[in-house]
């Protein structure tokens, strides 16, 4: 079954123009989640929409409002909404190019691909998708997701595009708040040293199979033995001593032997499969996930 799309419309660039499709790039289908039951009956609770005056209410009766006062409301209709077109409705109109560390992070938001829209706009997807890669910049465009206009970086990701959604700027707390008190100072240089060469000593190559999610691992566990009608054994956490010199601490975590490099092949737990294989006594099958750099 194809992916289906969030998105379809044209990527253009000056009078240069391709339909494209935009897909989600992430997923959070195999985690772990849990249902709202009765602790009587477990049954699964149903949430549904209460009027405070006339009680519960179908949800074909229900309509969009916005508030402008305090409890005043002016009602939008679907043809209201559908009246609001603008150009990035339907279009990624490529607006600017910019530096890809001129961007921060913090801006960042939700990650996308973005791939031709059938095979009569491949040729005219590749030469963009080649001329913006050759450019080695990002392309800033915008696009309407969710009944918002959001500002997208475009960028290309092997033979597709990524797309990043970026944060408007009201959306970004100032960093005054929290980090005003902080002293600026200079450090021991002997201890920024140390720290320095523990850095150093702790640095290697970023796999995101190297991370895998221990909390979701140990609530698997934790499931699969609650299935079997067995008590969890409950784990305690490793004490953390206070730090009471830090030159000390230091110069015993360097002294410390580097650990030796993680198995590239790991194991995880598939959420939901994995509770019923443990349910017919069956070993769930592991499962790597690879999560790209955006």
């Amino acid at each position: 079954m194809a992916p289906r799309a969030s998105w379809k419309g044209y990527l253009k660039l000056s009078l240069v123009s391709c339909p494209v499709r935009l897909y989600p790039a992430t997923s959070s289908r195999d985690r772990i989640s849990f249902n709202q039951l009765h602790k009587d009956t477990h049954n699964r609770i149903n949430m549904k929409p209460v009027d405070p005056e006339l009680g519960l209410v179908e949800r074909s009766d229900l309509v969009k409002g916005y508030e402008y006062e305090d409890k005043q409301y002016i009602i939008i209709e679907d043809s209201d909404l559908e009246s609001v077109r603008i150009e990035s409705n339907h279009t990624m109109n490529i607006e600017a190019f910019v530096d890809e560390d001129s961007v921060d992070i913090i801006y960042q938001d939700s990650p996308y691909y973005l791939a031709p829209d059938g095979a009569m706009a491949e040729e005219t997807f590749v030469v963009l998708r080649e001329a913006l890669r050759k450019s080695g910049k990002l392309a800033i465009a915008r696009l309407v997701l969710s009944s918002r206009e959001r500002v997208i970086t475009i960028s290309p990701r092997e033979t597709g595009m990524f797309v990043c959604t970026l944060r408007n700027p009201n959306e970004v707390r100032g960093t005054a708040e929290y980090f005003g008190n902080i002293p600026v100072g200079n450090p021991d240089p002997e201890m920024l040293e140390l720290a320095e060469r523990l850095i150093e000593q702790k640095t290697t190559e970023f796999d995101p199979a190297d991370y895998e999610d221990r909390y979701e691992i140990a609530l698997m566990k934790m499931i699969k033995e609650k299935l079997k009608g067995h008590k969890p054994i409950v784990a305690a956490a490793p004490e953390r001593g206070n730090v009471i010199n830090l030159m000390d601490a230091l110069k015993a975590s360097l002294s410390q032997p580097k650990p030796p490099a993680r198995s590239k092949t790991k194991s995880g737990p598939a959420a939901k499969p994995a509770a019923k294989a443990a349910a017919g006594g069956e070993k769930p099958a592991s499962k790597r996930t690879n999560r790209k750099k955006a």
